[in-house]
């Protein structure tokens, strides 16, 4: 007695998966589906109606949403002095230390403060390469630089409009309490 050889299917990629008998009667798999996103809308559906919040819109920016770290980081700010200058003395440690290579920095002679001999012409940080990982604020030996949680208007469609320049940096969430504070009057050399 022969019998006819068995044809076997050859699988087109190495790691094709086989599916077993579950999976192929497919009116199982769809009724634990159904079994999944019902428990989730029964849980949802009584926490509303106990009033407790659920799967609920949190109001942006009167709420802030729950499930947000507490270390998250958001938007960069520079920090001002007391003239209103922005803190920054352009080492270029925070671009130097940018795994993206998005901060950009020009910087420019300002001998009349001899505190702060050099100050950003341009600082600018392309929000379209960055990827918030907060070694700029950990870098910079000046507090110049931090991040602030709240990040409203951040992505978009232009990309003219992700770069973050020195006035929006400075003037969106102004902060004026660097932790290394400067002397407001010019150092004078000691003479001897």
């Amino acid at each position: 007695m022969n019998q006819p050889p068995v044809k076997r299917v050859k699988k087109k990629y190495w790691n094709e998966p086989t599916m077993g008998l579950w999976e192929r009667i497919y009116i199982l798999e769809i009724v634990r589906g159904l079994l999944i996103t019902g428990k989730v809308f029964a849980g949802n559906m009584a926490k509303f109606l106990t009033g407790r919040k659920g799967a609920l819109t949190a109001y942006y920016p009167e709420e802030i949403r729950a499930d947000y770290s507490p270390i998250n980081r958001g938007r960069h700010v520079l920090t001002q002095r007391s003239n209103g200058e922005v803190q920054c003395v352009s080492c270029n440690m925070c671009a130097t230390v940018c795994p993206a290579y998005c901060i950009e920095i020009v910087a420019q002679a300002n001998f009349a403060d001899r505190a702060h001999p050099k100050s950003p012409l341009r600082f600018e940080i392309d929000y379209s390469r960055c990827i918030f990982c907060g070694f700029c604020v950990e870098a910079c030996p000046e507090d110049a630089i931090r991040m602030a949680k709240e990040v409203p208007n951040l992505p978009g469609f232009d990309r003219d409009n992700m770069w973050g320049t020195i006035d929006l940096l400075k003037g969106w969430q102004p902060q004026a309490d660097p932790r290394k504070p400067y002397p407001t009057v010019p150092i004078t050399p000691v003479r001897k």
